[in-house]
């Protein structure tokens, strides 16, 4: 069966729809990607094993993304780039990541026949409440939340399957858009078998903290990431961890207010801001650490989602300390692979890096637990077993 796959971003880096696509491949279909390309080049090719397609779209157009659902200019503009992408490819399903090209494609499929399958991603009228560009003008008075989650509940029900990540989000959309549990796969967010059989340790960064007790954290420091509770924690643990250090790999506009943070509590030398590293480097950031986190602030989005970075924590096992936002709560304790804090809450941060700290027994078991459930129950491989039998069910 030939998918095609809709991604109104650029690719690579995409590690679901890669992840997606190649065990889709390896399950005997074929998949072609519909991309965007702001370099101007727009050129196609083979990646990943699959052909990528990408489309031309100039920056200004990538600024009215964020007005998807306000004004019409860049669902017009996807509009015709779907048209031409189903016209060109004659893919047998359309396989739409996430909703903010949603609208574009329902308007660019009449008269297509193929199976239309929504994979949400996270829960985007959610989050969107958060985002800085959404609260603040002009996007307060021009972006609506609320018009979002109107056209996710539309594409919900106009699509043939819904792809979600996990069982939460799956009961939300059950509860809250009556949708029957028949017409939900839950393919979760893991890593390939490759992330821990094939590794490539680079020394020189596994040195530069093996004299320390290192926290690590991988991925977007936004506010609601829960980084601030990380950090007020070394007030307290500097003084019974000497050597403690909370490692920070990512970026985002909030990090002059993380930094400031550190100065004003007297823990600078205690953080060390990576910034943005290749995700090549991620292995080694891990393999240098004793504990990795995960520290999310709860919300409706982080309840019903969780992030790539804790499988790949596990994978090569590292022992997790999480915030108690239900779907990552839930995975901790089925795997048996760290502990769980109340989100925002500094002193139960505090105390669960101590007790893993004056335990090494504890972090060594709950490690090796989380690299077995990996490589035995939740790698990409076993998970997407279900995606790829429905596609063989509909061919």
């Amino acid at each position: 069966m030939k998918i095609g796959m809709i991604l109104d971003e650029k690719y690579p880096p995409h590690p679901r729809v890669k992840n997606e696509a190649v065990n889709l491949i390896e399950g005997g279909h074929e998949v072609v990607l519909f991309c965007l390309d702001y370099t101007g080049e727009a050129e196609s090719e083979i990646m990943d094993g699959f052909k990528v397609v990408r489309y031309k779209t100039g920056n200004i157009v990538r600024k009215f993304s964020a007005l998807a659902y306000s004004i019409f200019i860049y669902r017009m503009v996807m509009q015709y780039k779907v048209k031409r992408f189903i016209r060109e490819q004659k893919p047998d399903a359309l396989h739409i990541h996430n909703i903010r090209i949603g609208k574009a494609v329902l308007k660019a499929i009449k008269g297509y026949n193929g199976k239309i399958i929504l994979d949400l991603h996270e829960n985007i009228p959610e989050i969107m409440k958060m985002y800085h560009h959404v609260t603040h003008f002009p996007g307060n008075v021009l972006i609506y939340p609320s018009r979002w989650k109107k056209w996710e509940k539309k594409l919900v029900h106009e699509s043939d399957k819904i792809v979600v990540v996990t069982e939460e989000a799956k009961d939300d959309l059950m509860e809250n858009y009556g949708v029957e549990a028949s017409k939900i796969l839950i393919v979760p967010n893991s890593v390939q078998p490759s992330f821990y059989l094939e590794l490539d340790l680079k020394q020189q960064i596994i040195k530069r903290f093996e004299s320390s007790f290192s926290l690590f954290y991988f991925g977007d420091t936004g506010i609601r990431r829960g980084l601030e509770t990380a950090i007020r924690s070394l007030v307290k643990l500097r003084d019974a961890i000497p050597t403690i250090k909370l490692i920070i790999v990512g970026s985002s506009k909030s990090d002059p207010f993380l930094k400031k943070l550190t100065v004003d509590l007297g823990v600078s030398d205690y953080v060390a801001f990576e910034g943005f590293q290749d995700e090549a480097l991620l292995q080694s950031y891990i393999s240098a650490s004793d504990i990795c986190i995960s520290p999310l602030l709860r919300n409706r989005h982080h309840d019903t989602t969780y992030a790539n970075k804790i499988f790949q924590y596990m994978a090569l096992g590292k022992p997790l300390i999480v915030s108690d936002c239900p779907a990552q709560k839930r995975i901790v304790k089925e795997a048996d692979c760290g502990l769980v804090f109340e989100a925002g809450n500094v002193e139960d941060f505090s105390d669960k890096v101590l007790s893993l700290y004056n335990d090494k027994g504890s972090r060594s078991r709950l490690g090796h637990n989380g690299s077995v459930f990996i490589r035995d129950k939740y790698n990409q491989a076993i998970k997407s077993k279900e995606l790829i039998e429905f596609y063989h069910s509909i061919s």
